[in-house]
């Protein structure tokens, strides 16, 4: 049963302890409203680098996307 309080984190683990209670991925991602490759790609990471690892990864996915820039948008105004 993998513990986390961090508030960004907290509904992977649930889910990763959801499916372990319930010995049913296919059940919990249901119940969660999530897809199956969601809940193993969060497995991976909870398996390559811990809890730690899971909330690196929200947070680098939440500044890519806060600050990138699309390609379209730099060719319908010029600027680089």
């Amino acid at each position: 049963m993998l513990e986390n309080n961090v508030r960004i984190i907290k509904h992977k683990i649930g889910l990763l302890n959801l499916a372990e209670e319930l010995g049913n991925v296919a059940k919990a991602c249901k119940t969660m409203g999530l897809s199956r490759d969601t809940f193993y790609r969060y497995k991976a990471a909870v398996e390559t680098g811990g809890c730690n690892f899971l909330h690196y990864l929200a947070w680098i996915f939440r500044n890519y996307l806060a600050y990138r820039i699309l390609p379209i948008c730099t060719q319908r105004t010029g600027y680089r």
